[in-house]
């Protein structure tokens, strides 16, 4: 009798075991969503560490990806934020680990502490000593707003639109921190498309860029730039936060922790500082926004038609991002004098993934004229294109936010 009934508990303990296990959850209606989740998690860790696209944020986005679609584990709760709410209450009551670690995306902390490390080891030089570059920048925004227009036509709503055109601006911190706003349900299918598209760069943009040159632009040599002294490196920061915020003030907190990360490395005063915030700081941040974004592709946000359109329209933003620099270059030589045309490959390097557009543009060119150096004026319009992405951003949040 006593080994008949310690066999009933085995056996209910066991049964039990299974039912609150994980596992168990494959088996109810609807799990074969979490196979599919985890299955892209996986390949999304794949693409990260053999192919390295974008490793640094693409494998923590992958690994939240995979540890929010663990049935059972719940580490993330959606239900916590709907609406564009916080619910405190609940939050310090039943919140796990990623919901914490989300309040940094969802309050805008992450993506600015970003831009701190960006403005730290970016070099406006080029962008100073060439401030045509600005509007080869501002020309490869074109992209956010074609396909904020294209999103809407296609019936997304506006605030959705906003956060979809935003992928042509190239620039993931800034893609994470209006969509946290506008539409934070469509956070992970947005971010994952930013920073892979980001990672295809020299795949996406040759073509585009052979497409709309000639032969004879694509040999065009520049003249070798000024050299910018250290004064203008340092008030070029304050300047452009002072001026930006003043008038768009919704892009404050994105030009303003750029600028400030900048003016930290121009100064020369705060070594430690710089190295800080290039080094620890900046990969701390990367790590737990890497996570945070990943927490938030669910099966339920993801695995929808939704997912699909943003996908095919971020490919869009980019390419009509990249067309527009390289065609305004193109309009600017009908009225320059010869010998002070600009090459239009460097017009594509207005999208902010840098420098890796700054490369394609070198790459390109060189595939022409192996005597023909465009990388440092390229990096005026791709450094141009970091600003322009995040005042494209203000805009769009200063309109739907």
């Amino acid at each position: 009798m006593v080994a008949l009934l310690e066999s009933n508990f085995i056996f209910e303990s066991l049964v039990k075991f299974a039912e609150t296990s994980g596992f168990g959850a494959f088996f109810a209606e609807g799990g074969w969503k979490y196979l599919v989740m985890i299955a892209l998690a996986c390949f999304l860790l794949y693409l990260a560490i053999k192919k390295q696209f974008e490793p640094l944020l693409l494998l923590p986005i992958a690994f939240g990806m995979l540890l929010t679609n663990l049935p059972g584990a719940d580490m993330f709760h959606p239900t916590l934020f709907d609406e564009g709410q916080i619910d405190w209450y609940d939050l310090y009551k039943t919140g796990g680990l990623l919901d914490f670690l989300y309040l940094g995306v969802k309050l805008g902390i992450y993506p600015c502490l970003i831009f701190v490390g960006v403005g730290a080891m970016t070099d406006f030089g080029p962008l100073i000593a060439n401030p045509k570059s600005f509007l080869l920048g501002a020309a490869a925004q074109l992209g956010i707003f074609a396909t904020f227009l294209g999103a809407y036509a296609l019936g997304f709503e506006p605030n959705e639109c906003g956060s979809i055109g935003i992928i042509g601006g190239a620039d993931g911190p800034t893609s994470i921190f209006l969509t946290a706003r506008l539409a934070p349900e469509l956070l992970g299918p947005i971010a994952i498309a930013a920073y892979s598209y980001m990672a295809l760069v020299p795949v996406i943009q040759p073509p585009i860029m052979r497409a709309l040159t000639t032969d004879k632009e694509r040999r065009i040599k520049m003249s070798q730039l000024r050299q910018v002294s250290k004064t203008e490196k340092i008030l070029f920061p304050i300047i452009i936060a002072i001026v930006i915020s003043l008038l768009l003030p919704s892009a404050a907190p994105l030009v303003g922790c750029l600028m400030l990360g900048n003016l930290i490395k121009e100064c020369g005063v705060v070594d430690r500082l710089s190295k800080t915030v290039q080094n620890e700081l900046m990969n701390i941040v990367v790590i737990f926004l890497g996570i945070s974004v990943g927490a938030t592709a669910t099966a339920a946000s993801f695995l929808n038609v939704k997912t699909l359109g943003i996908l095919v329209l971020g490919i869009l933003a980019f390419s009509c991002g990249s067309a527009g620099g390289v065609l305004l270059a193109k309009f600017m030589n009908l009225f320059a004098k010869e010998g002070n045309k600009i090459n239009p490959l460097i017009g594509s390097a207005g999208v902010s993934a840098v420098p890796m557009a700054a490369r394609v543009s070198q790459t390109v060119g060189q595939e022409y004229d192996k005597s023909n150096f465009l990388l440092m004026h390229a990096m005026g319009p791709n450094v141009a294109g970091v600003v322009g992405s995040a005042v494209a951003a203000g805009i769009l949040l200063a309109f739907l936010g």
